[in-house]
């Protein structure tokens, strides 16, 4: 039996500088960083969610060299979808993250689930930060 989604891959270009941005800007801390064999497993996650730990994966194996190549050219040109992140109030923590350095793509906007605004990341992936509403 499924219990849950317990890891996501997060593919980036930089190990080191994705995982000090998710960290120091968005609250995440480190979960697992080692090493195996010339392969290194880095795992994120947010303290609330325990269960949930991201990976952060250079484009490589298992990949085939051209979906490799591919991957990097999207995270290059900022083309790469990421997460959705639930918060409380989005436009406050637009300002706090705007203040941090982080680049929003999109500013804080009503949509018909609540209000939503758009973020990159320092590699190139795109995030929704959601405040959810109830319907009408």
């Amino acid at each position: 039996m499924i219990l849950n989604i317990s890891l996501v891959t997060l593919y980036c270009l930089d190990q080191d500088a994705t995982r000090d941005f998710y960290v120091s800007n968005l609250g995440f801390e480190t979960r697992a960083d080692s090493r195996i064999g010339g392969f290194r497993w880095l795992t994120i996650g947010h303290p609330s969610q325990p269960e949930l730990e991201v990976t952060l994966m250079t484009p490589g194996p298992p990949l085939a060299p051209e979906a490799a190549a591919f991957v990097r050219g999207q995270l290059e040109s900022g083309q790469m979808g990421g997460l959705g992140l639930q918060v409380d109030d989005c436009r406050k923590t637009c300002e706090q993250l705007r203040a941090a350095g982080v680049v929003f793509l999109q500013e804080p906007a009503e949509r018909p689930y609540g209000v939503e605004a758009v973020l990159r990341d320092n590699t190139g992936n795109w995030f929704v930060l959601v405040e959810k509403t109830t319907p009408a």
